[in-house]
């Protein structure tokens, strides 16, 4: 039986643990090369990173003592569904002034949840929808 693996001793993944890191569709690190860009086995979807990924970066974080980091990690790991669009429009609907009021976030926040599974980041939003409103960030600005 082999003992668990701190999750510090994979860091860096790239050097210390490869094999863990795939692409949405199953390449690894050893199947990037020019040659591959040239004969069309390696997309520009591959070149984005996967949920997973993140998630192990959030583990060996966390093992550092890196909490918030390893919160930013997970957030993004659930982040990597959703849509640029969407998540551009997110960004400016939390930018304060510019959601008007904080059913505006709310909604976001549940389709966030609902439809891509993104917890976290719902949380986050809804906890901006409060502070905002305590604040009174919701007043037009612009």
């Amino acid at each position: 039986m082999s003992r668990p693996v701190d999750p510090r001793d994979l860091y860096p993944l790239s050097e210390k643990a490869p094999e863990l890191v795939q692409t949405m569709t199953g390449l690894g690190l050893a199947d990037f090369s020019l040659q591959a860009v040239l004969d069309g086995r390696v997309a520009a979807a591959d070149l984005a990173i996967t949920p997973g990924v993140l998630k192990l970066q959030a583990s060996v974080a966390r093992a550092a003592g890196r909490d918030r980091l390893a919160d930013n990690f997970d957030r993004a790991a659930e982040l990597v569904a959703v849509p640029q669009e969407l998540l551009l429009s997110t960004y400016e609907l939390l930018r304060p002034g510019r959601a008007g009021t904080a059913t505006r976030l709310r909604s976001r926040a549940s389709e966030l949840r609902e439809k891509y599974g993104a917890e976290r980041i719902a949380a986050l939003i809804e906890e901006a929808a409060d502070v905002y409103e305590k604040r009174r960030l919701f007043s037009s600005r612009f």
